[in-house]
């Protein structure tokens, strides 16, 4: 598997970068970011979890590596990371219906008005 650790490095290192670049990405990034934190309803450790179901589901290594850490800080449990990956698995496969599903329409819409479909 990954070296999370090195990744994190090296991924902050390139995000560095890009906010050389664009500074005021990375400084809108960071405000976006910080925002919900703002009320402490949640606390860090219930928002980290959240995230990292949300960095499964957007499929975000980067993601997992930097909410992985800061769950762990916060004293996040393995039991209550299995279950906020439960929640994410649920959610991918929902999504996955609930397309198919879409899709399902979108195609039958197309052949619908193709004269040269065949059924």
């Amino acid at each position: 598997m990954l070296d999370w650790k090195t990744y994190q490095g090296e991924l902050l290192a390139r995000i560095g970068d890009v906010g050389k670049l664009s500074p005021e990405t990375v400084k809108g990034y960071r405000a976006l970011s910080a925002a919900g934190a703002q009320s402490s309803r949640l606390g860090d450790k219930t928002r980290e979890l959240i995230a990292l179901a949300a960095a499964v589901t957007a499929r975000c290594d980067g993601c997992i590596a930097v909410h992985a850490e800061a769950a762990t800080r916060h004293g996040a449990s393995r039991e209550e990371l299995a279950e906020a990956l439960g929640v994410a698995i649920a959610i991918g496969a929902g999504a996955a219906l609930v397309y198919s599903a879409r899709t399902l329409d979108a195609f039958e819409a197309n052949h619908a008005a193709s004269p040269a479909a065949v059924r």
